[in-house]
């Protein structure tokens, strides 16, 4: 028998293990009470994600709970904010107690790694959908932002690029041969911990959701500069070396998305201080900021050219 409105939240979504102490009210009332400490800024992220849109309609449900997560503590990560608290409104075509303790599971493991606690929310009948909206503080005036990039500064990544893309592909396909490609797509590895640590290091920063060279261009547009990039350097998985061809390894890394890995700009004098945080995740230089407006892709001494620019909703 489905399960009520009242019988998800009291049964599922009640069940969190994380308890933080500076939620006053959580779920329960109408509406959740937190206390912002004393000298941090609140920042606040908020997702939608649709099946088929945004996941494989197929994706496991533990999978979907951790990805809807994991895209938003990406985004925080970008500004070098510390995750607290999420909200959660889920659309459901039917409340089935099997696919809700699946979801709610991946979601909470994510959650419980980085202290985050479920304080409210909302659930529906339709379309399966997920917003999820996610809360957290950094010091006051210790934000980073992608305004910020300066002529010089080195430009940065985590991770490897186009996995997820290429996880897509293969998904589509139904092959079998490339799980780890799936997994990146399915459960995305958000840059918490060195979005934190970039807080005085990093001029710009942004996570990578819509392909490099979409969300690299938003940083040149805020801060009004150019750069160039040395494809050479772009950092690829050994997985994608050997399910695709270099050369479509680096168009996926270049404009796939879903990667949601960090890309972040850093002055000269600090890079010594970046090539330190390899002990956090990998860590790759792969280009610089210039004052002339536009990306140019340099691979050695000829100019690369891409008809794709990377993922957009509308277009």
């Amino acid at each position: 028998m489905p399960l009520s409105e009242f019988e998800i939240i009291h049964q599922i979504f009640q069940q969190q293990k994380v308890e933080r102490s500076d939620v006053v009210i959580g779920i329960g009332d109408d509406a959740a009470v937190i206390d912002v400490p004393a000298g941090f800024e609140l920042a606040v992220s908020t997702d939608t994600l649709i099946a088929n849109v945004h996941f494989p309609e197929d994706m496991k449900p533990k999978d979907i709970g951790y990805r809807a997560l994991a895209v938003n503590l990406s985004d925080l990560a970008a500004m070098g904010a510390e995750p607290a608290w999420m909200t959660l409104a889920l659309t459901l075509p039917e409340a089935n107690n099997v696919w809700l303790k699946a979801f709610s599971s991946g979601l909470f493991r994510l959650a419980e790694q980085y202290d985050v606690q479920l304080i409210g929310g909302d659930t529906t009948r339709g379309a399966l959908s997920i917003t999820l909206q996610l809360h957290g503080f950094l010091p006051k005036g210790r934000r980073l932002t992608r305004s910020g990039a300066q002529v010089g500064d080195g430009i940065y990544v985590t991770g490897t690029l186009g996995d997820a893309a290429a996880g897509l592909k293969c998904w589509m396909r139904n092959e079998q041969s490339s799980v780890w490609l799936k997994q990146r797509l399915a459960r995305p590895t958000p840059r918490v911990e060195t979005g934190i640590a970039l807080r005085d290091l990093a001029t710009s920063a942004i996570d990578i959701s819509d392909g490099l060279l979409a969300d690299l261009g938003h940083i040149l547009d805020a801060s009004h500069v150019g750069a160039r990039l040395n494809l050479a350097n772009l950092p690829l998985s050994l997985a994608i070396c050997e399910t695709v061809e270099l050369e479509q390894a680096r168009e996926l890394a270049l404009t796939g998305g879903d990667d949601y890995e960090l890309c972040f700009t850093v002055p000269e004098d600090k890079e010594d201080e970046v090539i330190r945080l390899g002990d956090l995740c990998q860590i790759t230089m792969i280009g610089r900021v210039e004052a002339e407006p536009g990306l140019r892709c340099m691979l050695g001494a000829v100019e690369y050219t891409l008809s794709d620019q990377g993922y957009q909703h509308f277009s």
